[in-house]
């Protein structure tokens, strides 16, 4: 990804915490004849697991998507975490010789999978996926689906765990516009009634 050093993100909590307000997100794989293949998928990171100290992906898919078969522990994959973003007017700018451009937050997560074989390992990686999803609501559901129910649906999926090898953020959020653009542009979308622009201001503020 190319990220020049103004746009940069260092700051592994900051990034961590992109990937899990966004963990929806894109598995990138190559097959055996070269062919890329994408599948957008629902990912938990696990910030103490792993030697690189980047943490490690822990998800699953559909037994019946063939992308898994392609995965190879010689072979790193790609997962991209998309952040919020948002269309940025030069007319929000004090120079009036400026362009249009887009304000965003990504984060590409490289690793070798690994396919979870255990059963149980895979049931504790759905139920942390749903008690984190379902955190949100105020009356979570339980879980509480008979066990013969729910071992039929985990035998249609493929669990996989992805330890982080390399990890890349890119946040950019104006930092090459003078701090006054930044300031104008962070007010105008906090006050533009967009969800995402409002994110992206609040982005912003945070690293102004």
């Amino acid at each position: 990804m190319h990220t020049p050093e103004a746009f940069r993100a260092d700051d592994l909590q900051r990034v961590h915490k992109l990937m899990q307000d966004y963990n929806f997100a894109a598995l990138v794989t190559t097959q055996p004849d070269g062919v890329p293949v994408a599948t957008h998928l629902p990912f938990v990171l696990d910030t103490q697991c792993g030697s690189s100290g980047y943490g490690t992906l822990l998800c699953h898919m559909a037994r019946a998507n063939p992308q898994w078969r392609s995965f190879d522990a010689e072979h790193e994959v790609l997962v991209i975490f998309q952040g919020p973003h948002t269309y940025i007017s030069p007319s929000w700018y004090e120079a009036t010789l400026s362009v249009p451009t887009w304000n965003y937050a990504v984060v590409h997560a490289y690793g070798k999978p690994r396919i979870v074989e255990d059963a149980t390992v895979l049931y504790n990686m759905l139920c942390t996926l749903i008690e984190q999803s379902e955190a949100q609501f105020d009356k979570p559901w339980p879980f509480d689906l008979p066990q013969d129910y729910v071992q039929k649906m985990i035998r249609g999926t493929v669990g996989f765990e992805i330890e982080i090898t390399r990890l890349e953020g890119k946040f950019k959020l104006n930092q090459n516009r003078p701090r006054t653009d930044q300031v104008h542009v962070a007010a105008t979308l906090q006050n533009s009634g967009d969800a995402l622009g409002g994110d992206v201001a609040q982005l912003m503020r945070e690293k102004l």
